[in-house]
């Protein structure tokens, strides 16, 4: 007996942005915000569009510090929980057709967040990419830097501990 095909890479992929969307629309904040996510393989970069609502101090003009906190934390939260999910949707199996049926893990809660700002945020669109140094069963730690014209010129980053969700038994 022949082994079961694979599906095409295309509906893997397909199926992949349908569950990263859906689990960025369950966050009412990120929309305020209109932070969006774009996915290569099972990186995240986290983009928050210009808005002159973001602008903080308009004599500069400067993002908002607070604006850019926010970015940084749900860069970091998303990366977290698309961890968990990226792990379900490869396993298969009951996690899988959770994550089909738009049933995420909760979300990580943080317990502390500390943010660098490195230099002002200027009037146009940001980048952050979160890296995570360590997540176990209970907790995880995160380091997250955001640029906006070029990578190695990073106008903010931060490093935050986060509370995992427990697994029910």
């Amino acid at each position: 007996m022949m082994p079961p095909r694979p599906e095409p890479v295309q509906v893997i992929k397909e199926r992949r942005e349908k569950a990263l969307a859906r689990l960025v629309e369950g966050v009412p904040y990120i929309k305020h915000l209109g932070i969006r996510f774009e996915r290569r393989g099972d990186e995240l970069t986290a983009i928050l569009p210009y808005a002159d609502r973001l602008i903080g101090n308009p004599h500069l003009p400067a993002l908002h510090g607070g604006a850019i906190g926010a970015f940084l934390e749900i860069a970091s939260l998303i990366e977290l929980n698309w961890g968990m999910v990226w792990q379900m949707m490869e396993d298969g199996g009951p996690g899988a057709e959770a994550i089909e049926a738009g049933r995420f893990p909760p979300m990580p809660k943080t317990i502390d967040f500390t943010v660098d700002y490195l230099r002002s945020g200027l009037p146009r669109d940001a980048y952050a990419r979160a890296r995570v140094n360590r997540s176990g069963r209970r907790y995880a730690s995160v380091h997250v830097e955001a640029w906006q014209d070029n990578r190695a010129r990073l106008f903010a980053q931060a490093t935050g501990h986060f509370l995992m969700p427990q697994k029910d038994d």
